[in-house]
């Protein structure tokens, strides 16, 4: 029997009426959130929920899963808009086409000059996140700082939370490292176990280092109205919260906004001034020396 899901581009679809309206609502959370784009299918989801838009029901997400799908491939939705967590990354081997491409990279590479932000702060950040596919959203809102974010899910991690335990053991500050991750079970012990292995790693190495939970908790379900879910009758693990809450329910811009302020309460503003400064008398020394 042939496959007759959609393949390729789709300019000539006709969405019924009903679809054409969560396509307007989702439209609409686009444009709230054009400064954080692009986003994933879940956070959509989520923001859909909380405006009424959709259930929060397992068909209603497929539901909007296909719907995007659909909405891309008839270009009325960009595709960089959306970010699909499940797609495969690559890396690819660097080539240029000759001498003049390789001194034109060279003056990009210092037009985007920038010192080491995290110079000269009371303590060395780095953000960590429960879902591999956050890292690229948490990454441009800790990029500004220099902060580095790496996803840690899992328990079982055993050579990241080493060479987290390295790094920490190798600046003198240590290390306090800003957790993002689902309040449940998992999103519970995880940070917890965690904190403890990399903490007993420095100090095995004459490091030290902290982790701090920016998201999600408790009182930020409460105060931001976030939706839950009952927690697995399977899973027997401690857990005192009155329901479940993934990371991707926070909206883009409270997210962002709970990032920052971690991130800032921590660090001396005069400091990142004096390093900003720097930067750039430094960056204007490397093009003068290129266009020479």
């Amino acid at each position: 029997m042939p496959d007759k899901r959609p393949r390729g581009y789709q300019p000539d679809w006709q969405p019924r009426l009903h679809t054409l309206e969560l396509l307007a609502s989702i439209e609409a959370i686009l444009d709230r959130y054009a400064g954080h784009l692009p986003i994933s299918i879940r956070q959509a989801f989520y923001a859909a929920v909380s405006a009424d838009v959709l259930p929060k029901t397992e068909r209603a997400y497929k539901r909007l899963v296909e719907v995007l799908g659909m909405a891309r491939r008839s270009g009325r939705i960009p595709w960089e808009v959306i970010r699909d967590d499940s797609g495969a990354r690559a890396e690819s081997p660097l080539a240029f086409a000759g001498p003049m491409a390789f001194r034109a990279a060279m003056y990009r590479a210092a037009e985007s000059y920038r010192r080491d932000r995290q110079e000269g702060q009371p303590v060395r950040l780095e953000l960590w996140c429960e879902a591999v596919g956050m890292v690229e959203q948490l990454a441009r809102l800790a990029g500004p700082y220099s902060v580095p974010v790496f996803s840690g899910g899992g328990f079982d991690s055993l050579p990241g939370k080493r060479a987290a335990a390295l790094r920490a053991a190798r600046d003198p500050r240590g290390l306090c490292i800003l957790h993002v991750g689902d309040l449940d079970p998992s999103g519970t012990h995880l940070p917890r176990a965690l904190a403890e292995d990399v903490a007993a790693f420095a100090a095995a190495h004459g490091g030290r280092s902290e982790l701090v939970r920016v998201a999600v908790t408790e009182a930020q379900v409460e105060r931001y109205e976030l939706p839950v879910a009952p927690t697995k009758a399977t899973d027997r693990r401690s857990f005192t919260a009155a329901g479940t809450t993934q990371a991707e329910a926070l909206p883009p811009d409270i997210l962002a906004q709970l990032v920052q302020v971690a991130i800032e309460e921590r660090r001396d503003t005069a400091v990142h001034e004096a390093v900003l400064q720097q930067e750039a008398v430094e960056r204007e020394q490397l093009l003068s020396e290129l266009e020479r």
